[in-house]
Formats: C-alpha cells, structure tokens, sequence
C-alpha cells in the first residue's frame, strides 16, 4: 500500500511547484519583485522535487509527477542556463578574436565545436527517454547500457559548462547549479526504476542455457546491479564512435577539448582576448569604437567619464563644438544637450553592427563639416582645441 506523505505528493506535487513560486514572489514584491521572485525560485522547487522523487524511487513507488518535473528540468532547465550566462554574464556568440564591448564577455563555447556540445546533449536526452519510456521486456541490455552511458556523458558536459562559467565570486552563479542537481537526480532514479523492473520481471533464459557463451554473458547482463558501471567504461567507445561520426561532417576529433579551451574569459579559457572598447551610450562614441577602422579612423584612445573610449577626428569635432557652445552660449547648449540625450542614446544603442556604424559616420559629415567651420570662425587655435578633447582632465588652451 502506498505510504500517505508518498500519496500527497504524487497528487498535489505539480501544483506546489506552480503555485509556490508564485506566493511567495507576491510575499516579497517589490518593484518588479512578484515577476523575478518566482523566476528565481521556481529552479529550487524543482531540485526538491527531483530529490523527493529519487528517495520515493528507492522504496519502489511510482511517482506520476516525476516526468512531468523531468520535461520541465530538460525544457526549461537549458532555457534558465542560457538566459543567465547570456544577461547575467554577459555572454555573446562571439570567438575570442573579436573585440567586444563594454561588459560583454565571449562565448564560454568555441563556436568551431557548437556541433559537438549540442550532439553530446540531445544524446544524452535521447538516452533518458530510451530508458524512461521503453519496457525492459522490449529493451536490449546493451541499448539500456549505452543510454546509461549517453546520460553519464550529458551529466559530465554539463558539469564542464557549469565549472566553466561559474564565478567564485559570484553569489549569483549559485542560480548554475539546479540544472546539473536535476540531472543528476534524474539520472540516479531512471537506473533505480529500471534495476527495480528488471528484477520484478523474469525473463525466459532456457535457450540460452544449451550455449556456454551466451549462458555465461546472460549471467553477467542478468546481474542489473552492474549495468551502471558498464556504462562508465561504455562511454569512452560512445566518444569515440560519437567523435568518428562528427569528424565526418566537419567537427575537428577533439572537438570535444576545444569547446573550452578556444576561448577566452572563462575558468577552463586558454586564449587571450583583445581588451573591451567602451561605449559610454554615446552614439559618435560608439561609431568611432564600432566602425570599420579605414572608414572611421580611429586616431588614439581617450577618457570619457572614467572609462577609456576610442577617438576619431569626428568625435573631436563634435565635443569640440559642444564646447563652444557651452563656453559661448550655455542657454543654447542646454537645449541642444537635452535634445540629443533624448536622441541621441536610442540611437546608440541601435549601432550593432560595423556596418551601421559606418553609415552613420558618413550620414554625420556634413554636420561635422559645420561644426569645423564654426570652431574656426570662433577659436583662435582650432586645432589645439580639437586635438585635446577625451584627453581626461580639461586642459587650459594656449593664449597667444
């Protein structure tokens, strides 16, 4: 007969795990607290979940919420990881040979060996559903063997992504764990289940007993409580059958390496990238450190607010007239300051590409052309003026 705390759980478990999260981000909302709260929560629910699953799974009780948590740790789960590498960590798609912006961080995953990861995990969820959905009596022991092997290898891939990405520093990367935790429980109870079904059911043998050979495999196959240390040895064949097949398509044999060493940033990077350009929201800032070099000609580096920015004629020209302005009319600046903070920001962050960048460069020519003729007409050294913006503290121009 089914334990009672064991009964509860199997009916209302689904329910808690939506609902929880909920109640509480309504307890704490603050701001935007009742959307985060949950978001934030709901991964813990679902660990507790997994676990109370595998310890009702070893007192041999089916438990009817248990796929329904697995689809969401293998739907959600990926979704939760690749949202906070991307926006908590700052994460893009890009190699480490490109230079970045601001606080983003290159891809913790070589781009070159995407395949391989990719190939490594859907195995991996492929070998879960072999075993969690397909009858023993229908299951060949090596089939279940090499899908034990499948998920072992899913399991390490993931603990690599986690180590890679993860910050000791970092309170926030504790959010990295409740992917694997899941897994890992997953895994532990599908082999639990199955042990449970081989030995509840009896197989016919009397075949196999006229033939030494196959008597003597079936003994050591029929031993369930072996499977999962042969797929630990099972799995390093699979790589390599796995790699073999991938070589075929284009994926380099250590592949599997190169995935975290080919880049740069990250616990497992082996590869040094160029320094970060900083942007500063400034949008002639952006188009200076974004275009392309021989159309925007960058001529040196320069200090905007504390940060280092990237410097073209252009920019001079520009912050030069601003300052005109200030120095000359300061009603007028104020104006044309507040116009361009309204503008001018959204346009920046428009400016994603070297090609945008480019074409704004050209698109503001003709106001830089106005706003050299205007410094000559007002300054008596142009140039000076010019040649000294960004350079961090306003240094006096030279009286004649």
């Amino acid at each position: 007969m089914e334990n009672k705390p064991f009964s509860l759980f199997n009916k209302h478990s689904i329910w808690i795990t939506l609902v929880a999260p909920l109640l509480i981000g309504l307890v704490f909302a603050r701001g935007g607290g009742f959307i985060i709260g949950p978001i934030c929560i709901f991964p813990i629910f679902l660990v507790i979940d997994e676990f109370i699953c595998f310890i009702i799974s070893i007192n041999k009780v089916k438990i009817i919420a248990s796929r329904v948590f697995d689809a969401f740790v293998l739907i959600i789960g990926p979704t939760y990881e690749w949202l906070y590498i991307g926006e908590v960590k700052n994460a893009t798609w890009y190699d480490w040979p490109e230079q970045l912006h601001n606080a983003q961080r290159h891809t913790p995953i070589y781009t070159g060996a995407v395949a391989t990861v990719m190939i490594i995990f859907l195995l991996a969820i492929l070998g879960y559903i072999i075993l969690q959905y397909t009858s023993l009596n229908e299951l060949p022991p090596l089939v279940a063997v090499l899908s034990m092997a499948a998920m072992y290898l899913g399991i390490i891939q993931l603990i690599i992504l986690t180590v890679q990405v993860f910050g000791a520093g970092d309170e926030m990367d504790v959010y990295l764990f409740p992917l694997p935790a899941c897994c890992i429980l997953i895994t532990a109870r599908t082999i639990v289940e199955k042990i449970y079904e081989w030995n509840d059911n009896r197989f016919d043998t009397s075949k196999l007993e006229q033939n030494p050979v196959l008597k003597t495999s079936d003994t050591i196959l029929k031993n369930v409580i072996l499977w999962p240390f042969f797929a630990i040895f099972l799995m390093i064949p699979l790589l390599g059958i796995l790699i073999a097949i991938l070589y075929l398509f284009g994926q380099a044999p250590d592949s599997v390496i190169k995935a975290w060493t080919e880049t740069s940033q990250w616990n497992l990077s082996t590869k040094i990238s160029p320094q970060n350009i900083y942007y500063d929201e400034h949008y002639l800032c952006t188009v200076a450190a974004g275009g392309h070099r021989r159309v925007v000609k960058p001529i040196r580096k320069g200090i905007r607010h504390g940060h280092e920015v990237t410097v073209n004629r252009q920019l001079c020209i520009a912050n030069a007239f601003e300052q005109i302005l200030e120095e000359k009319t300061p009603h007028l600046h104020r104006a044309v300051r507040a116009f361009y903070d309204k503008y001018g920001f959204p346009v920046a962050r428009l400016i994603k590409s070297r090609w945008i960048a480019d074409a704004v460069y050209f698109i503001m020519k003709p106001l830089e052309w106005f706003f050299l003729i205007v410094i000559y007409m007002v300054d008596v050294h142009p140039e000076n003026r010019i040649a000294v913006q960004y350079m961090g503290d306003k240094t006096p121009l030279k009286q004649a």
